[in-house]
Protein backbone atom coordinates (compact mmCIF):
# COMPACT_ATOMS: atom_id res chain seq x y z
CA UNK A 1 0.00 0.00 0.00
CA UNK A 2 2.71 2.10 0.80
CA UNK A 3 4.24 1.81 -2.84
CA UNK A 4 1.30 2.70 -4.05
CA UNK A 5 0.96 5.41 -2.71
CA UNK A 6 4.18 6.76 -3.05
CA UNK A 7 3.90 6.18 -6.96
CA UNK A 8 0.54 7.83 -7.03
CA UNK A 9 1.75 11.41 -5.28
CA UNK A 10 4.60 11.04 -7.59
CA UNK A 11 2.10 11.02 -10.72
CA UNK A 12 0.14 13.68 -8.92
CA UNK A 13 3.22 15.61 -8.53
CA UNK A 14 4.46 15.23 -12.19
CA UNK A 15 1.02 16.54 -13.60
CA UNK A 16 1.36 19.41 -11.43
CA UNK A 17 4.88 19.95 -12.46
CA UNK A 18 3.75 19.69 -16.53
CA UNK A 19 0.65 21.55 -15.70
CA UNK A 20 2.48 24.69 -14.30
CA UNK A 21 4.56 24.95 -16.35
CA UNK A 22 2.40 25.20 -19.56
CA UNK A 23 0.75 27.55 -17.61
CA UNK A 24 4.04 29.82 -17.23
CA UNK A 25 5.20 29.20 -20.42
CA UNK A 26 2.06 30.74 -21.53
CA UNK A 27 1.89 33.54 -19.05
CA UNK A 28 5.57 33.92 -19.01
CA UNK A 29 6.44 33.24 -22.04
CA UNK A 30 4.08 34.20 -24.62
CA UNK A 31 2.91 37.15 -22.45
CA UNK A 32 5.95 38.90 -21.79
CA UNK A 33 9.32 37.34 -23.16
CA UNK A 34 8.15 36.45 -26.88
CA UNK A 35 5.60 39.60 -27.20
CA UNK A 36 7.44 41.27 -29.35
CA UNK A 37 7.32 38.30 -31.68
CA UNK A 38 3.50 37.44 -30.88
CA UNK A 39 2.73 41.05 -31.78
CA UNK A 40 3.40 40.41 -35.65
CA UNK A 41 0.22 37.90 -35.71
CA UNK A 42 -3.15 39.15 -35.44
CA UNK A 43 -6.45 37.24 -34.28
CA UNK A 44 -9.85 39.61 -34.27
CA UNK A 45 -7.99 42.87 -35.06
CA UNK A 46 -5.68 42.63 -31.65
CA UNK A 47 -2.01 41.63 -31.57
CA UNK A 48 -0.98 37.85 -30.49
CA UNK A 49 1.26 38.89 -27.84
CA UNK A 50 -1.35 41.57 -26.27
CA UNK A 51 -3.90 38.98 -26.53
CA UNK A 52 -2.09 36.30 -24.23
CA UNK A 53 -0.66 39.00 -21.96
CA UNK A 54 -4.36 40.13 -21.27
CA UNK A 55 -6.54 37.21 -22.13
CA UNK A 56 -4.90 34.20 -23.52
CA UNK A 57 -3.04 33.37 -20.39
CA UNK A 58 -6.79 33.27 -18.30
CA UNK A 59 -8.19 31.18 -20.80
CA UNK A 60 -5.41 28.61 -20.91
CA UNK A 61 -5.28 28.61 -16.70
CA UNK A 62 -8.99 27.73 -16.77
CA UNK A 63 -8.60 25.05 -19.46
CA UNK A 64 -5.67 23.89 -17.11
CA UNK A 65 -8.24 23.61 -14.07
CA UNK A 66 -10.39 21.05 -16.55
CA UNK A 67 -7.56 19.17 -17.43
CA UNK A 68 -5.81 18.95 -13.66
CA UNK A 69 -10.02 17.59 -12.67
CA UNK A 70 -10.21 15.31 -15.74
CA UNK A 71 -6.23 13.90 -15.01
CA UNK A 72 -7.00 13.76 -11.20
CA UNK A 73 -10.24 11.72 -11.32
CA UNK A 74 -8.97 9.21 -13.60
CA UNK A 75 -5.71 8.47 -11.59
CA UNK A 76 -8.08 8.74 -8.32
CA UNK A 77 -9.82 5.60 -9.80
CA UNK A 78 -6.87 3.81 -11.11
CA UNK A 79 -5.30 4.24 -7.57
CA UNK A 80 -8.76 3.03 -5.50
CA UNK A 81 -8.96 6.94 -4.30
CA UNK A 82 -12.46 8.05 -5.72
CA UNK A 83 -15.62 8.28 -4.18
CA UNK A 84 -18.64 6.58 -4.20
Amino acid sequence: MENSAKEYWKRNLRLLVILLSIWFIVSYGFGILLVDQLDMIRIGGFKLGFWFAQQGSQYVFVILIFVYVYKMNKLDKEFGYHEG
